[in-house]
């Protein structure tokens, strides 16, 4: 039996979704840009997708447009604000964003754009008097995630846009580690931009989407082509696009009564993980969370060696640490936090889904103790 506690990474794919993306994989081959019958019945599916992404985050179909992922939909909206917004050359991103966020910005700012980082404390909360410091006439876009892919951490979305809106700024958000996670209503926070990602809602890979306010001054990023009404050049995934819709569908009927259950999983795996070893600590455990991700730290362990371990037990979770240059790091998470090296070394997340069984989690629970040990025996 496999226990996937990895759904921060991806997500099985729901049987439903898949069921709705098989005619547009084998009979509805159409392209959707094509003016006959055979084209113009799958665009029309494609619009009933994008009603759907647009109800699930509150926003008016029009503003959504398809794009090959979370990464994709982050490129568009920094490269698309700061074309729109040729004499604003400064933007304002978190510490602790996505690789899909900090290395886009790095590219930026070899091309000659300032970028500010901004810190957070050891809960992974963000220091909202430095952001309103950081600020400037030339701020062209303010991007901060809304929650945390390791730590699972919820930014505090509505005061950063009423921040950086009254100067000036445009507001985007990496939505993709909440979606589906927590409501998400566009008008609510306050956001000019979000991204978000079919393969975290029990979608498929390689699709999701980024909505751009009617009034956020944009420009499109990837050119080619007519399709997205100007503002994506490429054929349509409609597959994927269609996968999408229908997760969304499926979040927005069902997501609200799935998170009490998540959370009182993920809450109990925190209580014995705390009670039973000593050596354990709790990231961001003082901010809100979203309801299904625990990221914690096994004190002097190689959590490169225990995920491992756990995988040959047939238990699937992750690490923030990334090995570079041949030595094991720790993640830019834990390190903006201030977490010190012996303790960051050892971070595991286990992140949870609607699927997760109370059996599951007392099996992880088990085996975990022995595994520790074989840890520690290992140096």
């Amino acid at each position: 039996m496999m226990i996937y506690l990895d759904n921060n990474a991806t997500t099985r794919l729901d049987p439903r979704v898949l069921d709705a993306m098989l005619p547009y994989l084998t009979d509805q081959f159409g392209n959707p840009s094509s003016l006959h019958h055979f084209g113009s019945s799958v665009a029309a599916a494609i619009e009933e997708a994008r009603s759907a992404v647009a109800r699930l985050i509150a926003a008016r179909d029009s503003e959504i447009i398809f794009t090959s992922g979370g990464t994709e939909s982050n490129n568009t909206a920094l490269h698309g604000v700061l074309a729109a917004r040729p004499n604003k050359r400064h933007v304002v991103i978190s510490a602790v964003e996505h690789h899909a966020i900090l290395e886009p910005a790095d590219a930026l700012a070899r091309s000659g754009v300032d970028v500010t980082r901004i810190g957070v404390d050891r809960q992974g909360r963000p220091d909202l008097a430095a952001l309103e410091a950081a600020i400037r006439p030339d701020t062209a876009l303010v991007s901060f995630m809304l929650a945390n892919n390791e730590t699972g951490a919820i930014f505090p979305l509505r005061e950063i846009s009423r921040i950086a809106r009254s100067r000036g700024a445009l507001v985007h958000t990496d939505a993709v580690n909440a979606v589906g996670k927590m409501r998400v209503n566009v008008d609510e926070l306050g956001v000019d931009l979000l991204s978000l990602s079919a393969h975290k809602l029990h979608g498929p890979k390689g699709v999701g989407a980024l909505y751009v306010r009617r009034t956020a001054p944009w420009r499109p990023f990837i050119l080619g082509g007519p399709q997205e009404r100007q503002r994506r050049g490429g054929t349509l995934n409609a597959a994927g696009i269609i996968g999408l819709g229908r997760a969304c569908e499926l979040m927005q009927a069902e997501q609200e009564s799935h998170w009490p259950r998540i959370a009182a999983l993920r809450d109990r795996l925190q209580r014995e993980l705390t009670s039973r070893f000593h050596a354990v600590h709790v990231m961001a455990g003082e901010s809100p969370l979203v309801p299904n991700t625990l990221c914690v730290c096994f004190d002097g362990v190689s959590a490169e060696a225990l995920v491992m371990l756990l995988s040959e037990n047939s238990i699937c979770v992750s690490s923030g640490a990334a090995c570079a240059s041949g030595s094991l790091e720790p993640s830019h998470v834990l390190q903006a936090m201030g977490i010190e090296p012996h303790i960051a070394q050892g971070q595991v997340r286990f992140s949870l889904s609607h699927e997760t069984t109370d059996e599951e989690i007392d099996h992880a629970l088990n085996v975990l103790p022995a595994l520790l040990q074989k840890v520690a025996a290992l140096g």
